[in-house]
């Protein structure tokens, strides 16, 4: 990014969030279908990708701003300039949208032309200085009224894709989204990025802070939270779907029946890191450590097979029974 001079503009935080949720489709969306899906822009194409996983990833869409910017404590500070859009889907199946800014420790006094703005893509000047860890805990707190409020963007463009032509608005199995709310530190170009802390709220929200190098784009900290977002949410889904279908107090074809739609739509989904930049991968790692991600689901999976398997050796015993 940079200013209207010519000289780099520095971000010192960037704030984001991500919602996620089931593609309101019976039959998972296929490349060409995703494409026109995403197609946000008409000047710009859906990149997809189909190793290891298809992955469709929309063109950026931006949406001006001139607002309060959330903080804590409280202190007033307008912010103007562009919020950065996007929305992704996985397997054709799990659709996300996102909504991210980046913010400098400083701005001018007085409002420039909205045309100096958007040459700026995904940059909000505060008037006058930021009260940097103030404006953080507020991105995480979310926004009040009157203040900038990503959330609502986020999820105005996954309304927009839900009520789309080529969905059916069917699904093969009931789900509740998920809210990621995140902010990144910036900190001098070189040092290795980190992860500060990650939290699981109620109503499915969950917040992530962490440190981002000044070389690394706030896009790449966006895509590491679509994928911490995407793996929490099938995390979160399949341990729903096996508290509410009593696996243990079932038994016979209606065990089938409630784990068909996990083993069918969602197990082969859990690929953490695959479309996540390099810069950024290695903060899997301490999640893989605390929460533990990667167990969870493991020991999910392990569950499902295992009762599968039960049943498989169950079920000649009592066709034998009933004869």
């Amino acid at each position: 990014m940079t200013a209207a001079h010519g000289q780099p503009t520095r971000s010192v935080l960037a704030c984001g969030e991500v919602r996620t949720c089931l593609l309101p489709s019976l039959q998972a969306l296929d490349g060409r279908a995703a494409a026109q899906l995403l197609r946000l822009r008409a000047d710009e194409y859906v990149r997809i990708s189909e190793r290891p996983t298809m992955y469709a990833l929309s063109p950026q869409a931006l949406t001006g701003v001139d607002c309060r910017l959330p903080t804590a404590n409280g202190t007033k500070v307008r912010g103007v300039g562009t919020v950065v859009s996007r929305a992704a889907l996985t397997e054709g199946r799990l659709l996300q949208s996102t909504a991210y800014f980046s913010v400098p420790a400083a701005g001018p006094d007085l409002r420039r032309p909205w045309g100096q703005y958007l040459v700026r893509p995904g940059l909000v000047e505060p008037f006058g200085r930021l009260p940097r860890q103030a404006a953080a805990e507020g991105a995480l707190r979310g926004a009040e009224r009157g203040e900038l409020d990503l959330g609502m963007i986020a999820e105005g463009l996954l309304a927009q894709l839900r009520r789309h032509a080529l969905l059916d608005r069917r699904v093969p199995f009931k789900s509740s989204p998920t809210r990621l709310r995140w902010v990144a530190h910036r900190i001098p170009a070189g040092e290795r990025a980190s992860l500060a802390n990650f939290t699981l709220a109620e109503g499915g929200l969950r917040t992530m802070e962490l440190r981002l190098p000044q070389d690394v784009p706030v896009a790449a900290a966006a895509g590491l939270c679509e994928d911490l977002a995407l793996h929490d949410w099938l995390l979160t889904t399949v341990q729903h779907m096996l508290d509410n279908s009593r696996i243990g107090a079932i038994d016979g074809p209606s065990v089938v029946e409630a784990l068909h739609p996990v083993v069918v739509h969602l197990l082969h989904l859990w690929m953490p890191r695959a479309h996540v930049d390099p810069a950024l991968g290695h903060l899997w790692d301490v999640l893989e450590q605390k929460p533990g991600f990667s167990r969870q689901w493991e020991n999910l999976s392990r569950r499902i097979r295992d009762r599968l398997a039960l049943q498989a050796v169950a079920m000649p015993n009592q066709a034998l029974s009933t004869r």
